[in-house]
């Protein structure tokens, strides 16, 4: 099911794409720093519950806002959005993304030059959880520059028609997803584009399992999910 503001069918540029999980609660805040997108870009907010929100207050005419239902599972979340979407670009944020002052004036600039590659940010954590995390956002981005593996948290953006040829996020997947999708463009020959402009995110999960915890368990499965890769 569809709900929003309708617009009529315009040459929509740029289609981001929000799922949030049941009793998620961070995504008003990434939305009230969406309104300076582009003009002619598009919000897709894709819920896995039963609520309705109605349209934000004073949303700009300029932009498109549509919000969605679908299955549970952020993979099944991201690939409904990503049929909804109108734009030439997908760009995939978590709910508790925030951008940084210079992050869509880099983003259209990625954009603007028309490169088919799967673009990601820096990485970087909001002050809201242990004094380490410094070190964690120091491993995603030494991961992703070094490796070739940003993960979901870096707001991949990639051409919609090479999301497609990619068949989207793997819904068996039981996490990890975002990594896959990195993987099957790294097979498929699709450049890997570092965006330099930082997108935050938060470290809720650090504080609530705790740092050493948290930290140890994605160091697992993100070798898990490099066997599972290579082996694919």
């Amino acid at each position: 099911m569809v709900r929003g503001i309708l617009h009529p069918p315009a040459a929509h540029t740029l289609s981001v794409i929000v799922p949030l999980a049941p009793g998620e609660t961070e995504w008003q805040g990434l939305l009230q720093q969406l309104v300076a997108l582009p003009a002619g870009s598009e919000v897709i907010v894709v819920r896995a519950d039963d609520e309705s929100w109605p349209a934000p207050a004073n949303w700009p005419h300029r932009l498109r806002y549509r919000e969605c239902h679908s299955a549970p599972g952020r993979a099944r979340q991201q690939n409904f959005g990503a049929r909804q979407a109108q734009g030439h670009w997908l760009w995939f944020l978590h709910a508790d993304s925030r951008l940084r002052e210079d992050t869509l004036r880099e983003l259209q600039r990625f954009l603007s030059h028309g490169v088919e590659a799967l673009g990601w940010f820096e990485l970087a954590f909001r002050r809201d959880g242990p004094r380490w995390m410094a070190l964690n956002a120091a491993g995603a981005n030494l991961r992703a520059r070094w490796l070739g593996l940003p993960f979901g948290d870096q707001g991949l953006v990639l051409p919609r028609h090479r999301f497609e040829a990619l068949h989207g996020f793997d819904e068996q997947a039981l996490h990890g997803e975002d990594h896959l999708l990195v993987w099957a463009a790294r097979r498929a020959s699709l450049p890997l584009r570092r965006i330099p402009a930082a997108l935050e995110t938060s470290s809720r999960k650090y504080v609530q399992h705790g740092w050493l915890a948290t930290t140890a368990r994605h160091w697992r499965l993100t070798v898990a999910q490099i066997r599972t890769a290579r082996r694919a």
